[in-house]
Formats: structure tokens, sequence, C-alpha cells
């Protein structure tokens, strides 16, 4: 089976928009269109024709298109079942557990809240991609608009269990701040310090962070890792249970 072709579309100040064809169909499918412009444009450069819109949230930077591009190019609209009436256009509802097949391809859902209480994300196991949008990040994780610090761990704790080699398409180029938070919590860890360096190289260069892989945020993302002794130990938490370091790792993010 071939893999979805995925191109990233950077639009706003620091969304990434995610453009992918199943090749042996030819569908075509955008996650999270903020705005439509550049996704049209993007469809006439590659001789495209856009079929599926993917949500993975109801915020305006993810689906603010989603109604001019369902109107210029008849396609259909997929998101959370359980956020069914803040997703324009909606078409396909989706659950925790479900598969959405798209083309010869196939993704298996989570309902990821925190961020938002109705955030999805999609697997696509055969390509090695996940479509998480605000729920990880590179080194980061969503705000909590409105879930709690349990939910979000529960929903991170589901990508720690994906295999290492996944690539993690998130919504936001944020990695570079995210890397300068990580490492006042984890300075003892050496594998994030080598990725600081090259994040910042990166840059200075104008060179997308994302995607990264499971494996690294596993390595080196805070708010993947509240089981790290060295991040216990600089929070002044060693033994605590998991959520309290996740939740006092997030509440220093969010004043950093």
């Amino acid at each position: 089976m071939s893999k979805l072709e995925i191109h990233q579309i950077p639009v706003l100040n620091d969304n990434y928009l995610y453009l992918f064809k199943d090749p042996e169909t030819n569908n075509v499918g955008i996650v999270d269109p903020a705005v439509a412009d550049p996704v049209l444009e993007k469809l006439d450069a590659l001789g495209w024709t856009l079929t599926h819109i993917i949500n993975t949230h109801h915020h305006m930077d993810h689906t603010g298109a989603n109604l001019e591009l369902k109107s210029k190019t008849g396609c259909t609209i997929v998101g959370a079942k359980c956020d069914a009436d803040r997703i324009p256009g909606i078409d396909i509802l989706l659950e925790d557990g479900d598969s959405f097949e798209f083309g010869s391809q196939s993704a298996k859902i989570f309902e990821v809240p925190g961020h938002t209480i109705g955030h999805i994300a999609y697997w696509f196991e055969k390509s090695d991609a996940l479509f998480c949008g605000d729920t990880l990040f590179a080194l980061g994780c969503g705000r909590l608009f409105e879930g709690n610090p349990a939910q979000m761990w529960d929903s991170l704790k589901k990508f720690r269990e994906l295999p290492d080699q996944t690539h993690i398409y998130c919504a936001h180029e944020y990695t570079e701040a995210n890397a300068r938070f990580a490492i006042t919590v984890e300075p003892q860890n050496k594998a994030l310090e080598l990725r600081f360096a090259d994040i910042l190289e990166k840059r200075a260069q104008n060179i997308p962070t994302v995607p990264s892989t499971i494996a690294e945020e596993k390595a080196t993302n805070p708010f993947m890792r509240p089981d790290s002794m060295d991040l216990q130990s600089t929070l002044g938490m060693v033994g605590a249970d998991l959520v309290s370091v996740f939740t006092e790792t997030r509440r220093r993010k969010d004043s950093f």
C-alpha cells in the first residue's frame, strides 16, 4: 500500500495546514483549514481535487474555511460527533475508536479532550501519520481552554502508545518557544539539549520543526514525560502522581 502524500501549508502567523492525497484513489483531504485561498492555490498547483475536510476541533483557526471550501469544491467535512454543533458544515461524525476510511487508507479516531472538550485526532497507521490538531505539539501540548489536566494527560497517554516512528503533524509552529520552556523543567535531559540546538538552527533559517515523531516527543517533551525523575526533581515533586506532575508542568508553561 502506498503512503499518503502530504504537503504542509503554512498560514496565518504560525498555523500549519496539511493537504494529503491517497495515491491509490486520488482522494484528497485538508486538515483544519483556517483560510481558503492558500488551500485552493495549492490544489491548483498540484492539479488535485479536494474531497474531504478533516477537522480536529472547532476553533476558527481550524475551521474558518470549511464552508467556503465546501461551497467551491463540494467536499465532505469530517469531525467529532460530540462537537458536531460547533463544526461548520459537518457531514461525517466520528467518535473514539471509529475507523475513518479515506480511499485505500484508514484512520483510527482518538477522542483527545483537554484543549477543547470535543477534540479528536486521526492516526493513519499505514502512513505513520498522526493529525493531532492542538492536543500535542512538538515539545508542548495545547492550553486547557475547556478540559482539565487529567483529561489532557489521558489524551497524551494515547499518543505515547503509538509506534515510535509515527510522524506528528501538529497544527502550529510553537516549537522554539516550547523548547525554551522545556529546558527549564528538565535541564538534565541531554536529548532535549541536542534537540533545542537543532530547533534554534532550523528556525534561524525559517525551516519548519514539524513534523516530529512520537519517539522524539517521548524523549524530550515534558508534557509526555511526567514520569521522568529529572522532571519530578526539578519540580520538587519526586514520587507524586503523574496527573499532579503534569498539572504543575502545564501551570508553569502557562505563566512562562
